[in-house]
């Protein structure tokens, strides 16, 4: 499998309050008035709809690492 990493230093996702929602459809986890709640769903259907799969490290006020494995 290869593996690609995206990291950011952002705000951070709060993992233990919205780990169940984090690929839902229409799901946003700050107040940006620009989020739609799409980007993380679409991304993560297509990652399985390849046989792949994302995994997820977050902390708050530190930022955002997604981990893509392709199969």
């Amino acid at each position: 499998m290869k593996k690609l990493s995206i990291k950011d230093n952002g705000i951070g996702i709060d993992l233990k309050r919205n780990k169940e929602d984090l690929f839902g459809m229409y799901k946003t986890f700050n107040n940006n008035p620009d989020a739609k709640g799409l980007g993380l769903f679409l991304t993560k259907n297509q990652i399985d709809a390849m046989g792949g799969k994302i995994e997820t490290e977050s902390e708050l006020g530190i930022g955002t690492n997604f981990i893509i494995y392709f199969k």
